[in-house]
């Protein structure tokens, strides 16, 4: 530590001889609050000359007082620091630290420097320290200056000790003999600043007792000698007397106050009537001390019932350390008969001595060290008969009683204090509780109790820094004897009680502090007549006063005749200093105590007594404590209700708030208080130590910064019970289909036994009705607590007010909300994935929606607006990038968003389009969604490309979702269109040789030209894959513009509504194609696929090349690849077995797309030419929406005529299989694209062939299968093969279907095979015995452009039909076309 903090005074004799004020000026200049009034203290200070020069020879000068109170603080904040420093050494067994020789006081030589304490006071050149240890002398000659300098403001601080004893001594030696009496209820301001002096005294040589004094002083001497030819410092001998005398400090105590003891036990007698009484929690409670209304008597207030006993409660703290101080400092004290109660009733409840802040002593071991020997000595003396007989045997029973005491109060304490205090704790939690409620009520009755109020906070106060002291205290009988560790209880929810009463008591105070004032200064005026009167009376003109005492009165009076009269609402403007009227009347309490004034206190009672009315001194001393409610009422709410003290316990403190907060007792509006105590902590830095501000203040916030991460932790914990299955999921439980018929079915089961009581079925889902069984009540009443804290909880912290420490401001709304929506963000995260893998869209949605109302149920106790924060996450979690992006202002920080987004859209990507795990995805063009062979994660795959699972998708993260989920299938399906670019130029001259061939018509030629095509089963295998990736977007779209139409109808209605109206010129303008892209992403274009696949190429410059002219021949020359052989039709799905439904999805949209984008890059490359001046001519050539449609139209009828006679040239093939999947693949080509006709397959297939197909697929049992290589899987077969919604159930039993206008695109089916036909539910695939049934796979609506007045019925399989020669058995009319 720096010497500049503690400056080496002057220490010759002569200056520390001196005992004025001027010697302690470096303790002085600190702000200390002591229980004697500061300000008084500080005006009596100021005038300090004056007033002794008048009454030095018959008053008291208190201002030595209030000083040396003042410097024992600043004494023991030194040997606070110093014990911290040193890591609180063990002095009495000599046991020191690393840290104790690391810390820089003394060298770090430590066997010299423990052989010169231990063999204290020995004087060192006695001790032959070289033959110790040679080498530490040679270390200490060699830098003894600096371990000097290190020493010295330390030593220093033993001086500062030894003077303070002297003066100390010599000032409590003077008001004990002076004084005349000293009574709580006569003389109190005396009183306490001579019991505070004392207790001080005591305090500060106990405490010094934990440094190391003599290897302080010792070392510092035996540097001293080498430094000065072996000469001993000046006041060493002196400090070797004084640190010997107070060796244990006890001793030494005892015998300095030996001459003070009998004046102590007047005072402990004195205030044992209150002692009592605080202890006495029954008649506190029954006679209303700490209540506004007397019970018995409630027309009355308590104020005028007892007065002078509920004012006294307020200082019970202090005079319960007066009577464990005294009594352990003046054990004599004890054989007084009344003695030995007040001491049981104080010890049985105590088992520390508080000596400052947290450092203490065991009161009942230093008891039985040092009282009982002198009992024993007593009792020794009264049996030996010194004394009278009576008498003697008088002092022995005494004496034997307060043995008996002693020994048996420890056992008595242990086992017992916790329990009284906790009574005392319950009776606070109640007074205080009512007294906060009374006030709130009726405030005009708070100004008239305040001394009531100042008792109530002082008794909490007291209690709870007493049960902090006291947690993880051990206690023994003896230094030797085990430890007992004391039982306190972390989860006493009292304590949060006491801290809330205390905090809304002085918040109230606070609150009326105009009314107390206009109060008090009502009664200072009533006051100066009575005083006035009082001077007047005959006794007190007969007492012929001093000048000096005559003129203090009159200057009193003329003080309270100035006061200024409250009127009306100026209460509050008005500013009065009242320190003057308090100053002169203890400048008369001075003069009055003192036995030299020929004019004292019992002359002034009897003068006055004799009127019927208060005496002169009650009247003053009245004046005196209510002049402080009005220009101190906050120093003194400060004194009572102040916890700084429990910075030293800040973390027993964050603990038990931990434990009792959200227990069962714990109330959240408590919080406030355990965070207001946060406020006073850096008031306990002491000024002489100014590292502590720092430290204190540090640790001040992080215990704020502690408990507000503890609440809301707890606001997540009640959030998050809530919105758990347990919580509002079992009230609002949804069941999915297939569960809710299994609880159906379990219902009527147990309806038909009704002997069956049980609310919870097999299923594990509750029945209806569950709550009502009392078994259920404990959950719903826990749903119930836990609404009711949440919204007591969110209400108080809205309303709290900031809490300032130092200069940290922490508003807890604010860090509420940021609670409430960081834990909103984790929930979200936290739900996306379930113990297997992604969570179903509608589940998660669900769970969102449930959270949210909880978030919206906490909200209507919120003054802000929670529902933007939700959607400002909600956005951020969707929203795939930078956030700043989403504004027009520039942040500092890059926050990425979109994890929730990037973690769902990932999953569809590799599980669904991808299918990386290999689950057998299959795209059902029948129930529009993806089927999978078996589970991906926890679901099969329908359950989540379903489209209300997608439109719940599109909910949850809106149209940054869907750009996300586009985006990247997008970038997928740009890899493997560009895969096709790279088939195109690699096999363009190939695909050159098969247009000759095909146009030439030399088949073999041809078949050997596609043979040399490079990967063609590669290349389907990647447009398959396009395909899902296209069907997929589709679905999205499909779902976005449900979710759109729902939630915004006007912009779908608009979006459609332009789409009609927008130019098809190409090339097309950049606002166009961005209408259009937006318009396909919620699907209002004609022609979602091509436009999707068209917005790719042109984002990748794609179908650039000239051997994209060749795409539809090398789609074509796919109908020659061997996959064909292994590929089946299953009518349950309406495609494939291996996706090759897809490849026609994907022909389509490219053949379309790649169209747009050349014809629009021949168009874009015109108008480049010309220089945009183009004649006629040149304008007639540019291609419109029309051309390009009908140059689409005639190369998919080139792919279609072309594949076709592919197909068709495999007919007299020994293995036919594979036609018939070629030529179903072909019809739904035809049915897929927008650009072709129905008819387009008729000319080169005849459609008696395709029905034929057909009939053979849907009019097999289920229990037969066609057999073909490689079959399609078996599910439950449906009739339509259709896009369309669920099929129409006729209700009529008869062979042939009613002609309806829903079915009349369908075929009407004969009745050869309509007999025993079961009808098939396309959604659920249960089977019904229907009479007429729906055909199938040619489902032609009043949209399509060809429609088909005949057809033929059949059976339904997932199999199709071999061999071909089957197909002349055509049960089918012929085809009419209109």
């Amino acid at each position: 530590m720096s010497r500049q903090h503690f400056p080496a005074q002057d220490v010759s004799p002569r200056s520390r001889e001196y005992e004025g004020p001027s010697r302690w000026n470096e303790y002085l200049s600190q702000e200390v609050t002591f229980q004697v009034e500061p300000r008084t203290s500080r005006n009596v200070r100021s005038e300090g000359p004056a007033q002794s020069s008048v009454g030095s020879h018959k008053g008291l000068n208190m201002l030595w007082v209030y000083q040396l109170t003042q410097v024992a603080e600043g004494l023991m904040a030194k040997i606070y620091r110093l014990n911290q420093i040193l890591d609180y050494p063990d002095t009495a067994g000599h046991m020191f630290s690393e840290a104790f020789w690391k810390s820089g006081v003394f060298p770090n030589l430590p066997k010299i420097c423990t052989i010169l304490s231990k063999k204290f006071p020995e004087h060192h050149s006695k001790l032959q320290l070289e033959r110790v240890d040679k080498v530490a002398i040679d270390a200490l000659n060699d830098h003894a200056e600096v371990y000097l300098q290190s020493l010295e403001p330390w030593v220093q601080l033993l001086l500062d000790l030894m003077a303070f004893r002297e003066q100390a001594l010599r000032l409590i030696l003077d008001l004990s003999s002076t004084v005349i009496t000293l009574l709580p209820h006569q003389n109190s301001l005396i009183l306490h600043a001579f019991m505070d002096l004392f207790c001080s005294f005591v305090r500060v040589n106990l405490l010094a007792e934990k440094i190391p004094r003599k290897m302080m002083l010792q070392v510092y001497n035996l540097l001293h000698a080498m430094l000065r030819s072996d000469r001993d410092c000046d006041f060493y001998h002196r400090l070797v007397q004084f640190i010997d005398a107070y060796d244990p400090p006890l001793k030494g105590l005892h015998e300095d106050l030996n001459f003070v003891s009998p004046r102590i036990g007047e005072v402990l007698e004195a205030v044992g009537p209150i002692v009592f009484l605080s202890t006495d929690t029954r008649k506190l409670r029954n006679e209303g001390f700490l209540s506004p209304f007397h019970p018995r008597f409630p027309d009355i207030l308590t104020n005028s019932a007892h007065p002078m006993r509920a004012q006294d409660l307020a200082n019970v703290t202090s005079y319960r350390d007066w009577v464990l101080i005294g009594y352990l400092c003046c054990p004599d004290e004890l054989l007084r008969v009344t003695s030995i109660d007040i001491a049981l009733v104080v010890l049985k409840e105590n088992l520390v001595l508080t000596l400052y802040r947290d450092e203490y002593i065991l009161l009942h071991e230093e008891y039985h060290m040092y009282v009982l020997p002198r009992i024993l000595e007593s009792k020794k003396m009264a049996k030996s008969g010194r004394t009278k007989q009576k008498e003697a045997d008088l002092e022995y029973s005494v004496a034997k009683q307060v043995e008996k005491m002693i020994s048996e109060v420890h056992d008595q304490a242990l086992s017992s204090c916790d329990a009284i205090h906790r009574e005392r704790r319950t009776l606070l939690k109640q007074e205080t509780g009512r007294m906060v409620l009374f006030f709130t009520d009726q405030p005009s009755l708070l100004a008239p109790n305040i001394q009531m109020v100042f008792s109530a906070l002082a008794l909490a106060q007291s209690e709870v820094i007493w049960y902090f002291q006291h947690v993880g205290i051990a206690s023994s009988k003896s230094r030797a004897a085990r430890m007992v560790p004391v039982g306190i209880d972390p989860n006493d929810p009292t304590i949060g009680f006491l801290l809330d009463g205390m905090d809304r008591l002085c918040c109230l105070v606070r609150k009326y502090i105009a009314a107390i004032r206009g109060y008090a200064l009502s009664y200072l005026s009533s006051c100066a007549g009575r005083i006035r009167f009082l001077l007047g009376t005959p006794g007190m003109v007969a007492l012929d006063l001093d000048a000096t005492l005559k003129g203090l009165f009159q200057k009193i009076v003329q003080h309270l005749e100035s006061i200024p009269k409250p009127q009306g609402e100026n209460i509050a403007a008005i500013t009065c200093d009242l320190s003057e009227l308090r100053k002169d009347w203890v400048a008369v309490l001075m003069i009055v105590t003192s036995a030299r004034s020929s004019i004292n206190i019992r002359h002034l009672e009897k003068a006055t007594v004799s009127t019927g009315k208060e005496g002169l001194l009650s009247e003053g001393n009245a004046a005196y404590n209510w002049s402080r409610c009005v220009d101190e009422l906050e120093t003194q709410l400060s004194k009572h209700g102040s916890l700084k003290k429990l910075y030293f316990y800040h973390q027993h403190l964050t603990a038990v708030f931990r434990n009792t907060m959200f227990g069962p007792e714990g109330r959240p509006q408590h919080c406030c208080a355990w965070l207001g105590v946060a406020s006073s902590f850096p008031e306990c830095a002491s000024a002489i130590v100014p590292e502590e501000i720092a430290k204190i203040g540090r640790d001040s916030v992080q215990y704020v910064e502690s408990l507000i991460e503890s609440i809301m932790g707890g606001l997540e914990g009640l959030i998050n019970i809530l919105d758990s299955e347990g919580g509002f999921g079992s009230l609002e439980m949804q069941l999915y289909p297939e569960q809710a018929a299994i609880l159906m079915n379990l219902t009527s089961q147990m309806s038909s036994m009704p002997s069956t009581k049980s609310p919870k079925g097999a299923s594990g889902f509750h029945f209806p009705g569950y709550e009502s069984y009392p078994e259920s009540n404990s959950s719903i009443k826990m749903l119930e607590a836990a609404m009711q804290r949440l919204t007591n909880l969110c209400s108080v912290l809205n309303d709290m007010e900031p809490i300032c420490v130092l200069n940290h401001v922490f508003v807890l709304r604010e860090y509420m909300r940021e609670c409430i929506l960081g834990n909103f963000r984790r929930r979200l995260l936290a739900v996306l994935k379930t113990d297997n893998d992604l969570q179903r869209p509608s589940v998660l949605e669900s769970l969102i929606r449930r959270h949210v109302s909880i978030i919206h149920l906490a909200e209507q106790h919120i003054s802000m607006d929670l529902t933007q924060g939700i959607r400002e996450v909600l956005l951020t979690e969707a929203f795939c990038g930078p956030v700043s992006a989403l504004h027009l202002f520039e942040k500092p920080a890059e926050q990425l968003g979109g994890s929730a987004t990037e973690a769902v859209c990932s999953w569809y990507m590799e599980n669904i389009v991808k299918d990386v795990s290999g689950a057998g995805i299959l795209f059902s063009p029948l129930h529009r969604c993806f089927k999978s062979a078996r589970p991906v994660g926890g679901y099969f795959a329908e359950s989540v490309t379903d489209l209300r699972e997608l439109e719940a998708f599109v909910r949850i993260f809106g149209g940054y979702g869907v750009d996300r989920l586009d985006r990247m299938m997008k970038e997928h399906t740009a890899a493997l269109l560009n895969c096709i670019d790279t088939s195109l130029r690699a096999n363009h001259e190939v695909l050159e040789a098969i247009v000759g061939s095909i146009h030439a018509g030399v088949r073999i030629e041809r078949e050997a030209n596609m043979k040399q095509i490079i990967d063609m089963d590669t290349v389907i295998g990647f447009c398959i894959q396009a395909g899902q990736a296209i069907a997929f977007d589709f679905l999205l779209a499909k779902a976005a513009g449900t979710a759109l139409e729902d939630g915004a109808p006007l912009i779908h209605s608009l979006l459609a509504g332009v789409m009609k109206q927008l130019p098809d010129d190409l090339p097309e303008k950049k606002e166009n194609r961005r209408v259009r892209r937006v318009a396909n992403s919620i699907d209002v274009v004609v022609d979602h696929d091509s436009e999707w696949v068209r917005a790719i190429l042109e984002d990748v410059g794609g179908a650039y090349d000239g051997s994209w002219s060749l795409l539809p021949y090398l789609f074509a020359s796919f109908m020659t690849s061997s996959i064909w052989n292994t590929t089946a039709f299953n009518v349950d799905t309406g495609g494939f077995n291996n996706n090759i439904h897809c490849l026609a999805r994907c022909i389509c949209a490219v053949i379309a797309g790649s169209e747009f984008v050349r014809l629009e890059r021949e168009n874009h490359h015109k108008h480049s030419f010309s220089n945009g001046h183009m004649d006629e001519t040149l304008d007639s050539e540019v291609h419109n929406g029309s051309s390009a449609e009908a140059s689409i139209k005639s190369l998919m009828q080139l792919f279609v005529k072309v594949s076709a006679g592919i197909t068709l040239d495999g007919w007299n093939e020994s293995d036919r299989s594979h036609l018939v999947p070629k030529l179903i693949f072909l019809d739904q080509f035809c049915e897929i694209s927008p650009y072709l006709p129905r008819s387009s397959l008729e000319p080169h297939v005849p459609y008696a062939i395709l029905r034929s197909i057909y009939s053979q697929y849907y009019t097999s049992s289920p229990s037969t299968p066609l057999a073909l290589i490689g079959a399609s899987p078996s599910h439950s077969p449906a009739v339509s093969l259709s896009h369309s919604s669920p099929a129409v159930r006729y209700p009529r039993g008869d062979s042939t279907p009613l002609s309806t206008a829903n079915d009349s695109g369908h075929f009407k089916g004969s009745s050869i095979h309509s007999q025993d036909q079961a009808y098939y539910d396309a959604d659920s695939g249960s089977v019904k015995n229907r009479a007429g049934r729906q055909s199938g796979p040619l489902d032609y609506s009043s949209s399509r452009k060809v429609k088909f007045t005949e057809g033929s019925t059949s059976g339904s399989s997932s199999r199709g039909p071999s061999p071909l020669p089957r197909f002349a058995v055509s049960r089918s009319g012929p085809l009419a076309y209109k």
